[in-house]
């Protein structure tokens, strides 16, 4: 599979990342045969980019995922994982379905943006990780605490770069303004951007992906190209953003299946290989809970796209005129 750098860190990552979510119970249960399993496939399939974070299963994603890579070439493989949410133990019992993620509560969540936060947040997971180190490090979630977070937390991570301890550094965020503020105003390597540029919604185009751009050195990874699951299939129960879909979304999807299957292209191949249409996009992240979903999600990556979808897209009013796509190249990936 081929590989983008991110900015100018020299860290290279691979066209489709594997986001490691969903292993550690998101939503539902996912055994830890199940999820070494998925994590197996992802590696089999080509993908060298794994992304995790502490608040993932309460940092059951990052032991898993350490359990699944610690066999594997260090060099050979990138690894990003999160800081702002610090584990505390807890014994009062329950579980973190309030969260999205069915495990036990062994730990609560603790926002810490501060500079000795980052710090203890990092060797916390590599510990849990059981790895000596990793390559990316971003500001999970900043939402609420941007001022912190540019004040003291940047800083940290410029500081760990700086020193040797990580090679890259960014943020993570459902949304695009404060990602741009962070491109335009720091000296990051990359963002993450979830669910605010997919083939339903680009409102990271308006001033994220210029920004990057137009900043020698700074890269994109997209998440949530699924928009939680609607783009996935679209039926009747499916969620956006972590919540049932609205009626007017859902139809729009299911328009857009239609127009993509019109073509012989199923609409997650589409919403996988969409990003890739903005050259500022170095990789999009998948989630999956087991091996059959990453042979799939790689499978529809990897298989021919006629160009024509987009034009028919376009033509209905299902995506925008002036947007980017992706353009199909012999071997079946994206240019």
């Amino acid at each position: 599979m081929r590989a983008a750098a991110l900015g100018g860190s020299g860290v290279r990552v691979s066209a489709l990342g594997f986001g490691a979510a969903a292993i550690a119970g998101l939503y539902e249960d996912v055994g830890e045969d199940e999820a070494a399993a998925t994590v197996e496939a992802a590696w089999d399939a080509g993908i060298r980019y794994f992304d995790t974070a502490p608040h993932y299963g309460l940092g059951l994603s990052e032991r898993r995922l350490g359990a699944a890579l610690r066999t594997r070439p260090r060099d050979g493989l990138v690894l990003s994982t999160k800081v702002g949410r610090v584990l505390e133990p807890h014994d009062g019992g329950g579980d973190d379905r309030a969260n999205g993620f069915a495990v036990p509560a062994t730990h609560r969540r603790r926002w810490d943006f501060s500079a000795d936060g980052v710090r203890r947040s990092l060797e916390d997971s590599l510990s849990r990780l059981g790895l000596d180190r990793v390559d990316l490090v971003l500001l999970h979630d900043p939402d609420e605490h941007g001022e912190q977070a540019f004040r003291e937390a940047y800083p940290a991570l410029e500081e760990l770069r700086s020193q040797g301890a990580v090679r890259a550094i960014g943020a993570g965020m459902n949304q695009s303004r404060m990602l741009t503020r962070f491109l335009t105003d720091t000296d990051v390597d990359a963002v993450l951007c979830a669910g605010r540029y997919t083939l339903l919604e680009q409102g990271a185009l308006e001033s994220l992906l210029p920004a990057a751009s137009a900043a020698a050195g700074k890269s994109v990874i997209v998440g949530g190209v699924f928009n939680s699951g609607l783009l996935a299939d679209p039926a009747p129960g499916a969620t956006y953003d972590y919540a049932a879909a609205p009626s007017d979304l859902l139809d729009r999807a299911v328009r857009m299946r239609a127009a993509t299957e019109a073509h012989g292209l199923p609409l997650r191949a589409a919403a996988l290989r969409f990003p890739f249409g903005h050259p500022a996009v170095a990789s999009v992240l998948v989630g999956a809970r087991s091996a059959a979903q990453v042979v799939d999600a790689v499978t529809r990556f990897r298989g021919p796209a006629p160009g024509a979808v987009w034009d028919d897209l376009r033509a209905q009013g299902l995506l925008p005129g002036g947007v980017p796509v992706a353009v199909p190249v012999l071997d079946g990936s994206v240019a």
